[in-house]
């Protein structure tokens, strides 16, 4: 009975954790890496065709989208996930395989002119349907037994659409030890989903650390700030250009604006348009809208059943084709467009940056996690000018970040995860988290919590049954990172001012209607600092 720790170890995306039990050899999550890869990932050590089967704790890439690279090399074995996973994956998954296949064709065409080869997918659309194929619908709170010495158990962990944390009972030998998988662990409060429940015993836990050295502000009034930023924008001519994930987030903005548009909230633009350009994210629209209002919190439902429907609005376009996306640019109208990817790594967001970036004017509105190394979390530590499409544009455009809009629990939701517990875990195995979140949030638990808690690099495996490290191995920095970062500690640490000061221009903008006084005396103090700092 041994775990093996494969991918999200000291990163927070690519996870994927391989289980041997009774003979049977299973995978928790088999997701895809996104932005630079920080550590290199030990191989799956089997081949594919000997996994039994696959435990997915939600839809998102990052925990599902080398499902279809498993099949490709073999894998036939049963996936089991929550129904709405199931339904979301599906899309999902089909939605990854024609990128890759796009990215193939380009490059092919790229490289056809240097005389290169041809390139190949990583997988296509056979193989995507051949993963979905495998698929098996889960309801929350029911005990599975899969096979003799392995039983499961989804709980809604609030993160996402049918998203959960598993309760894994292992059994080998007359021994029975269980694993509770954290999955994503949902912040509290989110608009449409309920929020996580809890597992109340484990022997081990493996718990994500994304945000786990840090505190999401006080709930922040959402609506409110989403008005402010709309308003000033379209005030000024310009356009707002979030960069949103099409699963989850771009439902929760929807859910905002239709009330923003309820209440008459924006002030002299009555009739503004807003855009979804993204086929997923319409795709995704139409499951939150049809699946069961089980999954869904009291206001949601008091919508529904008012017969109102909570995400959509008058004004809302969508654009499904590439060339519907095109004419939303040669609008010349001030208007919303959220599209994908939240990350700006792919899709046609970057098309959207191409137009709208230069432009005083606009807002690229964050709303999500930006990874190390994607071109969101570039933009966000204040770059002048990014390359899109093999043209430098200069960043003229205002960036900012909506606080407080998370789908990932805080420090204090993920300790809360974990204190849930009724008896102290063996172990808590931290993992999906950046390296140096990773290892502050295991040294809070052990030294102020007094956890044995541990956060292994891939590769590291542990004796379930005995608790000890079989195999331990250490963080192996990936070289395609260290090439293509150039970025010493002195320009990390250089950017993480950088972060700093565009976080507090965004707390300086949400200021304005505040008392004079208040104000002044704010000013007063970046002034001190800044007087400070400039000698």
């Amino acid at each position: 009975m041994k775990i093996t720790f494969l991918g999200a170890t000291h990163e927070v995306t690519g996870s994927c954790t391989y289980i041997e039990v009774n003979g049977k050899k299973i995978l928790v999550d088999c997701g895809m890496e996104q932005g630079a890869d920080i550590f290199e990932n030990q191989e799956i050590p089997v081949n594919p065709s000997e996994i039994d089967c696959v435990l997915l704790t939600h839809a998102h890439i990052d925990h599902s989208g080398n499902l279809p690279l498993l099949y490709k090399n073999g894998f036939r074995g049963h996936i089991y996930a929550t129904t709405a996973t199931c339904m979301l994956a599906k899309i999902m998954l089909l939605d990854s395989a024609h990128i890759q296949m796009f990215e193939a064709q380009w490059r092919s065409r790229k490289g056809k002119r240097s005389g290169a080869g041809e390139y190949q997918p990583i997988y296509d659309t056979n193989d995507a349907q051949g993963a979905i194929s495998k698929f098996v619908a889960c309801e929350y709170e029911t005990q599975i037994e899969i096979f003799d010495g392995l039983k499961i158990a989804f709980t809604d962990i609030g993160h996402l659409l049918g998203s959960a944390s598993i309760e894994v009972w292992l059994t080998e030998d007359g021994v029975t030890k269980k694993i509770v998988f954290s999955g994503d662990v949902g912040n509290i409060h989110q608009p449409i989903l309920q929020d996580p429940k809890y597992t109340h015993s484990a022997d081990y836990v493996v718990v994500e650390s994304t945000y786990g050295d840090r505190y999401h502000p006080e709930r922040l009034d959402y609506i409110a700030s989403l008005t402010r930023h709309i308003q000033r924008t379209l005030d000024r001519g310009g356009n707002v250009i979030i960069p949103s994930f099409a699963v989850g987030r771009t439902q929760e903005l929807l859910y905002f604006i239709r009330q923003i548009k309820h209440d008459n909230l924006i002030k002299d633009h009555p009739d503004f348009q807003v855009y979804i350009d993204s086929p997923l994210a319409i795709e995704a629209t139409n499951i939150f809208l049809n699946c069961s209002t089980e999954y869904f919190d009291d206001e949601t439902k008091a919508l529904i059943n008012k017969g109102i429907n909570p995400l959509t609005f008058p004004g809302l376009q969508v654009a499904v084709t590439s060339e519907e996306s095109k004419l939303i640019n040669s609008n010349s109208e001030p208007k919303v467009i959220i599209s994908a990817s939240g990350m700006c790594e792919a899709g046609r967001i970057r098309h959207h940056l191409k137009h709208n970036l230069w432009r005083e004017e606009c807002l690229i509105l964050f709303v999500g996690y930006q990874a190390q190394g994607t071109l969101g979390r570039t933009l966000l530590e204040g770059a002048d000018h990014v390359k899109l499409f093999g043209e430098q544009i200069a960043v003229n455009a205002e960036i900012d970040f909506l606080e407080g809009i998370s789908g990932h629990a805080d420090k204090e939701g993920l300790i809360k995860f974990v204190q849930a517990f009724d008896e102290k875990p063996h172990t808590v195995f931290v993992n999906h988290g950046e390296d140096n979140v990773c290892k502050e949030f295991t040294a809070c638990l052990h030294d102020e919590y007094g956890y044995n808690a541990y956060a292994p690099y891939s590769g590291t495996c542990v004796d379930l049954i005995s608790g000890k490290v079989i195999k331990e191995t250490l963080g192996i920095r990936a070289k395609k990172a260290a090439i293509t970062s150039g970025q010493s500690r002195s320009a990390a640490v250089f950017n993480r001012l950088l972060a700093a000061c565009n976080r507090l221009l965004s707390v300086a903008r949400r200021c304005e209607g505040m008392a004079n006084k208040d104000i002044a005396k704010f000013a007063d103090q970046i002034d001190t600092l800044s007087d400070k700092w400039s000698r």
